[in-house]
């Protein structure tokens, strides 16, 4: 199968797909190792592929981006514009599709998604609701239940998730750990979509 990993510069879900014989590339704006198209994704939506699992950035659509929203207005038009982009992927000439973000403006505001994950369903201590769209595609199944999702610590005096605790390093890391899927995830989708 071809199969085409949007906004995936990590390459752990490309990878995972490629591990069980499929024909598999990433594409991101940004540098990857392996099968990966460096450029807008848009450029190659329309070159045959089979599936597609897309992680349009989230910063804008996230619950905490709408947060931010209301603090300051003016990030509204991002927030519209990254949905469009959310659109125009599910569009995409492309029989089976995924499209993963999490909670927030998409849930709301297109429409409700076909299923909530977690980490800790595919063998990860870690909380991270996650939304996926399905077209062509069944729910992923839980392949490794760990707990049941109670993976929180106390930092700040404050209740957080392990996940959000672990992301919290220096601002110019957090974003790389919190936009890579986990592997266990990764692995059920080449497993039960691949």
């Amino acid at each position: 199968m071809r199969v085409l990993v949007a906004c995936e510069f990590s390459g752990v879900v490309r990878d995972a797909f490629a591990a069980r014989g499929h024909d598999a590339w990433s594409c991101d704006l940004l540098p990857a190792e392996g099968q990966h198209y460096q450029c807008d994704v848009r450029e190659v939506l329309s070159l045959g592929w089979d599936l597609m699992i897309a992680h349009p950035p989230c910063t804008y659509l996230c619950s905490m981006g709408i947060w931010w929203n209301h603090k300051r207005p003016e990030r509204w038009q991002e927030t519209y514009a990254a949905a469009e982009f959310v659109k125009l992927l599910w569009d995409a000439p492309i029989a089976k599709v995924a499209i993963e973000n999490p909670v927030g403006y998409l849930s709301n505001n297109w429409r409700k998604p076909n299923q909530v994950i977690n980490p800790w369903q595919f063998g990860h201590e870690a909380n991270k609701p996650t939304c996926l769209w399905l077209r062509g595609l069944p729910n992923l199944a839980p392949t490794k239940v760990v707990g049941k999702g109670e993976f929180y610590v106390k930092a700040n005096g404050h209740r957080m998730s392990k996940w959000s605790h672990i992301t919290s390093g220096t601002r110019a890391d957090r974003w790389k750990i919190a936009a890579t899927t986990f592997a266990g995830i990764a692995q059920a989708m080449a497993e039960q979509w691949g």
